[in-house]
């Protein structure tokens, strides 16, 4: 369009990205071109971007291919071709292509970058240079610096005014005037005086042209200010430039200088290692801290947060830099400072009495006789073993408690502590002979103490053995004939209160015949009617019948009548029953 039509401003109206790159790639087109006409040399030095300078040159040559403007400012094939023949800069030297060098690569493995390009620190890709930024530009007073891609162009700050016009060089050119000025000090054509200012000189036209001082002059105004050329004289003004981040004036005002952030009192990195860089600066982070890149501090790294259960056998505490590790209750830390070991609670003597050692804690115990508090867990208090519910069973007779044991006691006499010392045992005073009896009395034991007993046979009567009499020949009188054949007495003792009816006295024939009638009854000593006799099949037998609750002594006559071959035969039982107050020693046995 730019080599056909010759214009571009009425084409493209869009504001699109595509209608402005085609936009911009047609006016590149026409400065081409434009440098042609005027006899300008096609590799001219004007300050355009690469990509808008392959174009200009192409079309000053008139031999490059059409431009295409829907995707890119030259098409893959064009750009091809001015490479080969217009691109002065180097293709890749290295013929293996391993170094995957983006632009150039140099000697064996090097890359390389062109003119206006740095190496970025990967080693292979390249990254366009910032020369507006870096001060690196050739730009002269009252123009500005503009970064392209791989170059960069100055720019006047301001028009050059009236009169004037912008020459391909960035300087002002006078036109001439349309008007004759009359200015003093100065005769035109037509021989009238001229009055001409400082700021203006004549041309061989003898027309009056305007001075810009800022071009004319070697630095008009002071460092850091700006020249502003006016109609007639100049203005300075304070320089304007606006550093980046990371940069500030120079002296001279004129270009921006890196700061070296690492040189304050305290560094930019509070205390840790600072490197400066171009326009920024790292930090070299200790042990435990990280860079963080968008407020250019080192912030304390949460090792608990960041290695869950990797650090610490138990709990993980994180500190500036680094981090704690510490034990629950039942441990201590192990001499690594992150593994726990248990801890021996038994040797700071917890407990009140016995300690054990478990694995992340203790135990207590008592001895024999206490018990554990249910409050605490680790005062021992007295087990009080006769309050047990087994208590009446621990002694026989009597519990006395002590702190941690017990021990039984027996009544005052007549019984003594078995070898258990649970039990109480009957002392036979009979035996050990501790009894009062006389010589003509017989000692009989009963429960806690004894009885002295004697008797002598009645009238008629001889004494046949120790504790039986056998009656004499009878006259054949009646009297006689009734008495008993044989008196014997029986001695039975038990404790008050036994179980009603229990059976204490058997008696009957020693041998039995067939036909034999037996009657037997109590005839005497059974005031209070505790005792009965009633008949069996072998004899009879006498029981208690009535609860005896209170300790007295009994003399029963148990009568038996045996009917034996139309003979009756009498006898008669004595039995003397002692009973003592109940103490559980001894089971009570009945009599035969």
């Amino acid at each position: 369009m730019a080599k056909e039509q010759g214009v571009c401003d009425t084409q493209f109206t869009g504001s699109t990205c595509e209608t402005k790159t085609a936009k911009m790639c047609c006016d590149c087109c026409l400065l081409g071109r434009a440098a042609r006409e005027h006899g300008l040399t096609c590799d001219h030095s004007l300050s355009l971007g690469y990509q808008c300078g392959l174009v200009s040159r192409a079309c000053c040559d008139d031999g490059a291919p059409d431009v295409e403007t829907s995707n890119s400012l030259v098409s893959d094939k064009d750009n091809e071709t001015l490479t080969e023949k217009e691109n002065p800069l180097p293709n890749n030297m290295c013929s293996s292509g391993l170094a995957k060098c983006a632009q150039e690569c140099v000697g064996n493995s090097t890359c390389a970058c062109f003119k206006g390009y740095k190496l970025k620190p990967d080693g292979k890709n390249c990254e366009d240079i910032n020369e507006c930024l870096l001060g690196a530009s050739n730009c002269r007073g009252g123009e500005h610096c503009i970064n392209t891609v791989g170059s960069f162009r100055c720019q006047r700050e301001v028009s050059c005014g009236t009169g004037y016009e912008l020459t391909d060089s960035n300087n002002c050119k006078g036109q001439r005037s349309q008007h004759n000025a009359s200015y003093r000090g100065k005769r035109n054509k037509e021989g009238s005086i001229c009055m001409i200012h400082d700021s203006y000189i004549h041309d061989k036209l003898d027309l009056s042209v305007h001075i810009n001082e800022c071009l004319a002059q070697t630095e008009p105004c002071r460092p850091g200010q700006l020249c502003m050329n006016t109609m007639g004289s100049f203005t300075c003004q304070r320089n304007s430039i606006n550093c980046g981040r990371g940069y500030h004036l120079n002296d001279g005002g004129n270009r921006c200088v890196d700061i070296d952030e690492c040189k304050g009192p305290d560094g930019a990195c509070a205390g840790h290692g600072c490197i400066n860089l171009v326009g920024s600066f790292r930090c070299e982070c200790k042990a435990g801290f990280i860079f963080n890149s968008i407020s250019r501090v080192c912030e304390d790294i949460n090792e608990c947060r960041h290695y869950p259960g990797r650090l610490c056998a138990h709990k993980c505490e994180n500190v500036l830099g680094s981090y704690k590790c510490s034990c629950t209750q039942g441990f201590k830390l192990a001499s690594d400072g992150r593994n726990c070991d248990d801890l021996n609670e038994c040797e700071s003597s917890p407990c009140s009495q016995e300690c054990a050692n478990v694995y992340g804690s203790y135990q207590c115990y008592c001895r024999r006789g206490y018990q554990l508090s249910d409050i605490d867990g680790i005062n021992c208090e007295d087990i009080d073993e006769c309050a047990l519910p087994t208590g009446g069973h621990i002694c026989s007779y009597r519990c006395n408690n002590t702190p941690g044991s017990f021990y039984c006691t027996c009544p005052a006499s007549g019984y003594t502590l078995a070898p258990n010392g649970r039990s109480c045992q009957d002392v036979d005073e009979c035996v050990t002979g501790t009894h009062t009896c006389s010589v003509t009395e017989s000692c009989f034991n009963v429960q806690g103490g004894f009885r002295c007993l004697s008797f002598e046979c009645p009238t008629n009567y001889r004494q046949a053995g120790e504790i039986r009499c056998e009656r004499l020949l009878c006259n054949q009188t009646n009297e006689c004939l009734a008495s008993p054949l044989r008196i014997t007495y029986y001695h039975l003792t038990f404790p008050t209160n036994i179980p009603v009816p229990t059976n204490i006295f058997r008696m009957g024939p020693s041998n039995t015949v067939p036909g034999d009638h037996v009657q037997i009854a109590i005839v005497g000593g059974n005031e209070g009617s505790f005792f009965s006799a009633q008949r069996v099949p072998s004899g009879g037998v006498m029981a208690v019948v009535e609860p005896i609750t209170e300790p007295q002594d009994f003399e029963l006559s148990l009568e038996m009548r045996l009917l034996r071959y139309g003979t009756t035969s009498t006898y008669l039982a004595k039995v003397l029953v002692f009973v003592v107050q109940e103490h559980p020693i001894m089971p009570f046995q009945s009599r035969e």
